[in-house]
């Protein structure tokens, strides 16, 4: 069955998301709603709320991205939405609302890996050439992805225990910024110098995995032992000591990665791609070294959470016209 427009949801977290595409490439609207406030004050996301106000929004959220892009459920060809992975009660709330929309209108249903949807935000920018790398950096996730062709996913790096947003989130924690870390640390780091010089963990190994435990438990003590002898350290510069070693580790193995797999396109996803110093770095790293692999970084409102990304990927799947699986659950743990 060809696809030309469909309806994507995305709860993974807490962002309550919906987004129609056309043909795979053209988005016709992205509406976001962002819990951020909500839990600012726990310093992280907690489940039970970001659920109950996907349960909130889930129904305003869809009719606004309906009204944005001009169309209606008659004129959709499939309904797709985040199946994993994810908080099992924030997918629960995207799933069951999928399914409901798509029984009401007689419409396909599109499960979507999350992490798939990241990487497919970039197709949104302009088309994608394959083999291609995929860096994939967010608060759960650190990976780096290759494609040989289309729908073909080998993860031949990853983490090995903190993801890099969350080694932000807990160094924020820290400095005493609100939460999400990411951004007020990125802020600092362009006005503080790298004077610290943290671990740049496995750089020297042949694995292309990453760790980032190390890294933030040398920050975290680098501020107590201060603490306890009565200094004061540069928060600027500690931010910019850290994340020095996170985005220099982060590149290094994604261009060395790229170098051996002879990629045609290196793409940047995930949450932490809306990191300047992340940007700018792969950027001069990719001019320099690999001047025939193009790059492409998404822009900010694709780099976070969004419905926009789900309805991408889900062009890339094969399905039927009478493709709707009520049994359809939310899977928490889903890998690629």
């Amino acid at each position: 069955m060809k696809l030309k427009r469909i309806l994507a949801i995305e709860t993974s977290c807490d962002e309550t998301s919906a987004a129609v595409i056309e043909n795979g490439t053209e988005l016709l609207s992205n509406v976001v709603a962002s819990q951020i406030k909500s839990h600012q004050r726990f310093g992280g996301v907690v489940p039970e709320v970001a659920s109950r106000h996907h349960v909130e929004q889930m129904t305003l959220i869809m009719e606004a991205a309906l009204e944005e892009a001009g169309t209606s459920y008659e004129e959709l060809d499939a309904i797709a939405v985040t199946e994993g992975p994810g908080l099992v009660g924030a997918l629960l709330i995207g799933v069951n609302a999928a399914k409901a929309v798509a029984y009401a209108h007689k419409l396909p249903l599109i499960p979507v890996n999350h992490i798939i949807g990241h990487i497919y935000a970039n197709q949104l920018v302009q088309p994608l050439c394959f083999p291609l790398l995929s860096l994939v950096v967010s608060g759960g996730h650190t990976e780096l992805v290759y494609m040989k062709q289309a729908g073909q996913y080998e993860v031949i790096g990853e983490t090995r225990d903190d993801a890099a947003g969350e080694a932000y989130d807990k160094v924020g924690r820290v400095l005493g910024v609100p939460y999400p870390g990411g951004k007020h640390i990125d802020e600092m780091a362009h006005q503080g110098k790298d004077t610290f010089h943290f671990p740049r963990a496995m750089m020297q190994d042949d694995t292309n995995d990453f760790s980032f435990s190390g890294l933030k438990s040398s920050f975290i003590n680098t501020v107590h032992n201060a603490q306890q002898k009565g200094e004061v350290l540069d928060k600027n510069d500690l931010a910019a000591s850290f994340q020095a070693a996170v985005v220099e580790v982060l590149v290094k193995k994604t261009i060395r990665c790229a170098k051996e797999r002879k990629v045609k396109q290196i793409v940047l996803a995930g949450g932490v791609a809306a990191n300047k110093g992340l940007r700018q770095a792969l950027k001069a790293a990719v001019s320099e070294e690999l001047e025939e692999t193009e790059l492409i970084i998404p822009p900010l409102s694709l780099c976070g959470d969004n419905a926009a990304m789900i309805g991408a990927a889900a062009f890339t799947e094969s399905i039927d016209s009478d493709q709707l699986d009520l049994t359809l659950n939310a899977k928490p743990g889903l890998a690629l």
